[in-house]
């Protein structure tokens, strides 16, 4: 039987500004940042103080539910400062750091007779472990929970996104020790998805199994591969890990040390060379965005993460923990005047209504942040369903997130869902509805209320 995925349904948003494929090394960002937020659901409790020197990998703070489960530091330096917000929640940990990096050293790690529990506790003990999340309810993976399969995507189809067969040359030996490690944590397989062209570092590696995928977007999303590899029932568990986080997990095994670099992808229509940088987790974006053309102040938006799923960021603000790619895009602030009703030649739209991307498919567009209209109630139109390749029904569970029907949420599918499952169903709504925001709550809810 053909391992291949081949999705019809979906939507490429075909935009101006990809990144090109050169590499260029960020200037050093004098501070470096560490935000709870970033690990959603998670309660931290606080190791490191202000005035703390710190080495790169060394735990600033542990999760209060699962006390072995430790964060730390993507570099070394003092903790100038600990900001908190409401009820003295933690907001992140301001790091200033040292021109030359010292790391902790937690030796390599030979798989040679080591059992699950054994690579488990090092990966929890390393700070590695905030890399694996699972689902349901899209986390941070609880340890106690075996997977049934593990699921990586090594090819991003989202607009603009980083070419993962360029940002993971020649890190053979680092995601070998990865995977292999991974597979350890489950009785099932490790699977694997790669663009069906593509020659990617994925293809050579022992212990996975390789699906090679085409279509549309959302093609590259894992939620994809699970829901055609091995769809997750109640009382199931997956483990995913995005690419590039696995050279992180593959270093730790090798070397012993937690090496926070990350290749991230500079992109969009605001940029005047879009390309590559070579950073760190938690390092200012005004580290590399003002050196292509972007003025301070100018009217645009910064986006840690793709343009559908990704997050508004200020332009000193900084790359988040799971993030490859920063977006830089015009702000749509501005009003059309009648741009509802005349013939639309420069937006995309699944629709022929007004709208003619569809007589020129290969063309780029220049798009802004413009919604095109305001927020109403669902109006039912049959699109969500042309663009949403999963087995589930995307109105009905969106409508059971919202009345927050427990009992119908679990029929309908919610286990193997994650809010960027929706972003394309976002981008075309007429209704202007945050989807994203609703599985999101959704999903908080069943863990909250099912666990």
């Amino acid at each position: 039987m053909s391992k291949d995925i081949r999705i019809k349904k979906g939507l490429d948003i075909k935009l101006v500004g990809a990144a090109q494929k050169e590499l260029d090394n960020a200037a050093a960002s004098e501070f470096y940042y560490v935000r709870p937020e970033d690990f959603h659901s998670i309660i931290p409790k606080l190791i490191a103080r202000e005035g703390t020197r710190v080495k790169a990998g060394e735990t600033l703070f542990y999760n209060k539910s699962i006390e072995a489960m430790k964060f730390v530091s993507p570099v070394s330096g003092e903790i100038v400062e600990v900001q908190r917000g409401p009820k003295r929640r933690i907001d992140a940990f301001k790091i200033k750091a040292d021109a030359n990096q010292d790391f902790v050293d937690h030796g390599s790690f030979s798989l040679s007779g080591k059992k699950a529990a054994d690579v488990k506790n090092h990966l929890l003990a390393s700070g590695c472990w905030a890399f694996i999340k699972q689902r349901p309810y899209d986390v941070i993976a609880n340890p106690e929970n075996a997977p049934k399969a593990i699921f990586i995507s090594g090819y991003a189809s989202a607009p603009l996104a980083a070419d993962l067969d360029f940002t993971l040359a020649g890190k053979e030996k680092e995601l070998q020790a990865a995977v292999t490690a991974l597979g350890m944590l489950t009785d099932g397989k490790v699977h694997v998805s790669v663009s069906k062209d593509s020659n990617s570092v994925f293809n050579g590696l022992n212990g996975v199994e390789l699906h090679k995928v085409s279509g549309p977007h959302p093609s590259g999303n894992v939620g994809t591969m699970i829901n055609k590899i091995d769809p997750i029932n109640k009382g199931e568990t997956v483990y995913t890990v995005a690419a590039q986080d696995l050279v992180i997990i593959g270093e730790l095994l090798l070397t012993g040390r937690f090496n926070a670099e990350r290749v991230v992808a500079l992109a969009g229509s605001s940029v005047d060379i879009p390309r590559y940088f070579k950073t760190k987790i938690g390092a200012s974006l005004s580290s590399f965005i003002y050196k292509n053309g972007i003025e301070k102040g100018a009217n645009h938006r910064v986006i840690s993460g793709n343009v559908l799923s990704g997050k508004q960021v200020s332009e000193d603000g900084v790359l988040d923990y799971y993030s490859d790619i920063v977006t830089v895009i015009p702000e749509g602030d501005d009003y059309e005047l009648f741009g509802w009703n005349k013939p639309v030649f420069d937006k995309i739209s699944p629709s022929r209504a007004l709208t003619f991307s569809w007589l020129t498919p290969k063309k780029k567009y220049d798009l802004d942040t413009n919604t095109n209209g305001e927020h109403r109630a669902f109006v039912v139109t049959g699109n969500y369903e042309e663009v949403f390749p999963l087995d589930i029904y995307p109105m009905q569970i969106l409508k059971a997130c919202m009345y927050k029907d427990l009992d119908e949420m679990e029929a309908l599918g919610m286990y193997e869902v994650a809010p960027e499952d929706f972003a394309v169903t976002e981008f075309i709504c007429v209704s202007k509805q945050p989807h994203q925001k609703i599985i999101r709550e959704g999903l908080d809810l069943m863990l909250k209320e099912i666990g």
